[in-house]
């Protein structure tokens, strides 16, 4: 094995305490630095080299091109196409039998299609696109379960030079109609149900609603039906079979798009709680997933890859569906809720499919954590390598349960962190180059081509250790170049927050190390007496706590101190609420924290408001402890989760201790 893949312990500090040596640590180290010092002193002929990664009609000549103001892009004159990437060119180079996708679901259906299949059907649904008008530039709404249908629905539209907006099968009429609308989108692709923990979840419904709330650009809504009790069909609507047979005389043939046409939108939330929609184009984005795929993540050929997400977030655009399939890997698509039937399924699924990568979420690690480690070692996890987290910070509690508790440090189990807007990573431990000494809480130092800083509000840097807002000084090829339709307010929100870079809105410290500590978003900063703490510093002091599994803080005012804290915790199976457990979470709180961490009111809850990508909805916590509206709540994985730390609250406030 090579000892820079050799998995690393830490203490709980953060300090890197090890199995490598000195000698191979400082290797790994100057080996990396050199590669992201290249990616900034030669950042143009660093990028075309990375560019040779993807298969290209044209090759650009030249990497950035700065436009009038905020404006650039990656890669002008070339010509490339995301779904040749992941498909044509494997089969061209004779690797058409090797499998490429493996969906799966929670009732125990699996199919898996190999890459020449899978190109097959990819080229059905292209073809079924024209024939119904359907062509580059177009925008399309998939909503639909991560599934093999969606998955080549997404492929076939980028495919012909269209654009896809895929929204999660989750997502309420109002949130839907609102991103198909904002598309202007010309068709919508869906299914009649979604599974999720044992149910049918009526997705025609939703749809209904959300085609009726208001004028759009709707022609069609093509329907794949999976329920014999789903409703009728509506004039608007097409069988998926008949969509297909629309397709017979035309072409699935590939379209020959230029590195900056946009390939997808997608939604992401932004403090006003209005979604943006961020625009991805073909050549920077692939060439970022494909690079950081290799250099974070270690993708390659002939490799089982599972990432936890969804289609409906960028993790699942990222690296389920683009970044794996270019790299010639077989991914693994799943639907359904992650512990149903029960909590063996997942790592059941690692089991049984030879599963070597696995990207999930920090909430996913404490789900899975509040189970304990019994389940996982009744399993033979043998052939996985590593595991990837990303969503919110992976404290340091879930990283020891996992790495050195389930895994006894053998598999890494690695933090990092990206954005919607960024694609994929720009803080993380480079696995795949040169693997780096684990910090646990830590996200890893800045990825090539990152160049990032930590400043005040008026764009001075700060010192080692102090917070302040992470900036990043300079465009690099997975960022976007602009929001679809809002081309000012992308200027507005990103560029011109701080000066002299992009906003990444989050608070953080760099350590003398140059490792990078999130603390949580800026706005969510907790300032205590003139202190300030990062809303994940406490909730990672709670986690200290063994009958915690989950924990979210929010700032509150205080007429005193200026803010406390409002706490909210979810606990571990086998662990109720009590005085006695009261006393113990804020006394671990103290312990960590010192008594600057003053806690007004901490309430027991089943569940964390969340996005499916993991991100706790910090603002939901503190428009339920002010009793204000919480906003747009359409990105929540469980709205009932609002109405938990509502009533939460509301017992809290009528004296009952919980």
């Amino acid at each position: 094995m090579d000892p820079s893949k050799a998995a690393v312990s830490a203490d709980r500090t953060g300090t890197a305490a090890g199995v490598l040596l000195d000698a191979t640590t400082d290797a790994a180290r100057a080996r990396y630095d050199e590669l992201y010092q290249r990616s900034l002193s030669e950042p143009e002929a660093f990028w075309l080299e990375a560019a040779e990664r993807l298969d290209w009609t044209r090759r650009p000549e030249r990497a950035l091109e700065l436009r009038e103001g905020s404006s650039f892009t990656w890669f002008a004159g070339g010509r490339t196409n995301l779904s040749f990437n992941a498909l044509d060119r494997h089969v061209a180079a004779g690797r058409g039998d090797a499998p490429a996708l493996i969906a799966l679901d929670e009732r125990g259906g699996r199919r898996s299609l190999t890459y020449t299949e899978l190109l097959a059907e990819v080229e059905r649904v292209a073809a079924g696109l024209r024939g119904l008008g359907i062509g580059k530039g177009d925008r399309l709404t998939v909503y639909m379960p991560t599934s093999v249908e969606a998955i080549v629905a997404m492929l076939a539209t980028v495919r012909i030079g269209a654009i896809h907006c895929v929204v999660f099968a989750g997502f309420g009429a109002g949130a839907l109609g609102d991103r198909i609308r904002a598309s202007g989108s010309r068709l919508v692709l869906t299914t009649d149900v979604t599974y999720r923990k044992g149910k049918d979840i009526d997705l025609l419904a939703i749809v209904d609603d959300a085609i009726d709330s208001g004028p759009s650009d709707v022609e069609h809504v093509v329907v794949l039906r999976r329920s014999a009790a789903s409703r009728p069909p509506r004039d608007i609507e097409m069988a998926w079979d008949t969509f297909i047979a629309a397709g017979e005389r035309h072409s699935g043939a590939v379209e020959d798009t230029l590195a900056e046409d946009a390939a997808f939108i997608l939604a992401t939330s932004g403090t006003t709680a209005k979604p943006k929609l961020a625009v991805h184009a073909h050549g920077g984005y692939g060439v970022h997933v494909a690079s950081m795929g290799d250099w974070v993540f270690g993708l390659r050929a002939g490799e089982t890859w599972w990432s936890t997400s969804d289609i409906g977030w960028v993790v699942g655009h990222s690296y389920i569906v683009y970044a794996p399939l270019m790299a010639g890997a077989t991914t693994i698509a799943y639907e359904g809720g992650l512990d149903h039937p029960d909590a063996d399924a997942p790592w059941s699924i690692i089991e049984n499919e030879g599963v070597t990568g696995v990207f999930t979420s920090p909430t996913a690690v404490r789900l899975l954590m509040r189970y304990g480690e019994a389940i996982p070692r009744g399993h033979d996890l043998s052939r996985l390598e590593r595991v990837v987290c990303a969503g919110e910070v992976l404290n340091a509690p879930a990283w020891e349960w996992l790495q050195q508790t389930v895994f006894e440090d053998r598999v890494p189990v690695i933090d990092h962190m990206w954005q919607t807007e960024t694609g994929g990573p720009i803080f993380g431990n480079p696995y795949g180059y040169s693997l780096l000494p684990i910090k646990p809480g830590s996200a890893g130092v800045a990825l090539p081509g990152v160049d990032a800083d930590v400043v005040n509000p008026d764009g001075t840097p700060v010192g080692v250790g102090e917070k302040g807002v992470m900036r990043i000084k300079r465009p690099f090829p997975g960022l976007i170049a602009t929001l679809w339709g809002e081309p000012e307010r992308y200027v507005t929100d990103y560029w011109d927050r701080i000066p002299g870079g992009y906003y990444v809105g989050d608070a953080a410290h760099v350590d003398a190390d140059g490792y990078v500590w999130f603390a949580g978003r800026a706005d969510e900063i907790i300032k205590i007496a003139g202190h300030r703490l990062g809303t994940v510093e406490v909730e990672t002091a709670f986690l200290r706590h063994p009958a915690v599994a989950e924990a979210g803080v929010t700032g509150v005012p205080d007429e005193l101190r200026g803010e406390v804290i409002d706490a909210f915790v979810a606990l571990k199976a086998g662990h109720e609420p009590s005085d006695e457990l009261h006393r113990e979470l804020l006394q671990t709180v103290r312990h960590e924290l010192g008594p600057v961490a003053v806690i007004r009111h901490l309430s027991v809850v089943a569940m964390l408001p969340k996005t499916r990508s993991g991100k706790i909805m910090r603002r939901v916590l503190k428009a339920v402890a002010l009793d204000r509206d919480p906003g747009d709540i359409s990105t929540i994985e469980d709205e009932g989760s609002v109405d938990e730390a509502r009533r939460a609250v509301e017992e809290m406030r009528a004296g009952i201790v919980t």
